[in-house]
């Protein structure tokens, strides 16, 4: 059997390798040992899948399992975007099984629990259910199968967070690509419904994702950041590969950093919406949000990488918005789980609410803040886990590197953070939760700085043979 892990948002394999009939097998009925344990076999199951190869398949494999088992499924009816799945969680007092491998080449494929509070699933749970591998569940004739479109009751919902009269008033034209992701057959059909215009691109369903990545990046966004470009007065939207984070274009045919998109919906949210609250991010996200949260007098939680955390602090914590660097959030009245079609209604929201132009806007954020900082990642793939460890040591101690760089001070929150004496430089060094990588975030203020950093990183992460 596989050595199967949950990382920061499920366990990820490649298709028919690992990702198999029998492990899959074997994770669902650790997973329904665990829904039994907690709950009992009343606990509904509801399942989803986004537009992966098999992702179909695996769903109505595991809602044959758990209804075998006994517990009452609800499986649905075509893929269809993580946070609607994670909505319905809530609404129904379910147990969710999502099929998916978000961003992550078109080879792979996950499975990720989503408990009745509607958000991911906590280290806890997660220990809980790898604690059960191995486990084969008794059958129960009791159990029931029955389909179900997710879609009616969290489109209303939207109405509650979302001001869509406001944006259908928005003189702007909206570009959307799909990036033949599960946001296909739900964003647009959002916007049909409120009579709101637009075009759209790649809204179909591809497993090999157009020869890309279902990622909301400039790398794979240059059909729409073209388009913007050669449409006056445009803005492109965009979502992964299960619609749980979003890509934004500016009117100038740029992307709009995530950190960037947070910063100008804590904005948003407190001066037309007149939310209060506390600023969620993690620790891989800008000091733009530690400056921003002090100017606005907001306090703000920092949390370790990964929604699973992000999402715990919303349900602890009176939270306006909360999110993450690598393009997830959600706000206060919407569910702990980070949510992309949302996150594109919110810049329509906000752009309806003003005359300027999204580029202008971020202009003023990073006047109002003082500061325009730069960001970037590098990701190291390793062959074992021993070198990963050797890497991070090399961070944490050397202190011949800690002199070169100018280190004030060493977080340990999640993986190593370096922070350098200048005030507005840092480094963050840590596994990936999803993939065998080292991943080293940076942050500095300058182009130069930026290259000085990453050559450094670069050397430190050097393998010798």
């Amino acid at each position: 059997m596989a050595n199967i892990k949950f990382g920061t948002d499920g366990w990820r394999a490649i298709t028919d390798k690992e990702f198999n009939d029998k492990n899959v097998e074997s994770v669902i009925n650790a997973i329904a040992k665990y829904v039994y344990d907690e709950f009992g076999l009343s606990k509904k199951i509801i399942i989803g899948y986004d537009p992966r190869n098999k992702a179909d398949y695996y769903a109505e494999f595991s809602a044959k399992i758990l209804t075998n088992i006994g517990f009452n499924v609800i499986l649905s009816e075509k893929f269809l975007p993580t946070p609607v799945l994670a909505f319905y969680a809530k609404t129904l007092n379910a147990s969710a099984i999502m099929f998916t491998a978000s961003h992550n080449p078109p080879e792979y494929l996950g499975i990720k629990y989503i408990p009745d509070y509607a958000g991911p699933a906590t280290s806890e749970i997660t220990e809980k259910i790898v604690s059960n591998i191995g486990i084969k569940m008794p059958t129960n004739t009791n159990g029931t199968l029955t389909t179900k479109t997710f879609f009616d009751e969290y489109a209303e919902h939207l109405q509650e967070v979302v001001d869509f009269n406001s944006i259908k008033k928005l003189e702007k034209n909206i570009i959307f690509d799909s990036l033949y992701s599960a946001a296909t057959g739900y964003f647009d059909k959002i916007l049909d419904d409120k009579g709101i215009k637009y075009e759209i691109l790649h809204n179909y369903r591809d497993i090999n994702f157009g020869g890309g990545l279902p990622e909301p990046k400039p790398k794979y966004l240059k059909e729409l950041i073209e388009k913007v470009k050669s449409t006056p007065n445009s803005i492109g939207l965009s979502n992964d590969g299960d619609a749980d984070r979003y890509g934004v274009i500016n009117e100038l045919g740029e992307y709009v950093t995530p950190n960037e998109v947070m910063g100008l919906l804590l904005i948003h949210l407190v001066k037309n919406k007149k939310l209060s609250g506390k600023y969620v991010k993690t620790v891989g996200a800008s000091l733009m949000h530690d400056i921003l949260a002090m100017k606005l007098g907001i306090g703000l939680i920092e949390t370790p990488v990964g929604f699973k955390h992000v999402g715990q602090a919303m349900r602890e914590n009176d939270v306006i918005i909360a999110g993450e660097e690598s393009g997830g959030l959600s706000i206060k009245g919407h569910i702990p789980e980070k949510d992309g079609l949302l996150a594109n209604l919110l810049i329509l929201d906000m752009l309806s609410k003003t005359d300027k132009k999204l580029y202008e806007l971020q202009e003023e954020l990073h006047d109002f803040i003082g500061e325009k900082f730069i960001n970037d990642r590098l990701d190291i793939k390793l062959d074992n886990k021993s070198e990963m460890n050797e890497i991070i040591e090399k961070f944490s101690s050397d202190m011949k590197l800690h002199e070169l760089l100018g280190i004030k001070k060493i977080g340990r929150k999640d993986g190593i953070k370096l922070y350098l004496s200048d005030g507005k430089s840092w480094l963050l060094v840590r596994p990936s939760g999803t993939e065998p990588l080292l991943r080293i975030y940076i942050e500095t203020n300058s182009t130069e700085k930026m290259e000085q950093l990453k050559r450094i990183a670069k050397n430190v992460s050097t393998i010798e043979g």
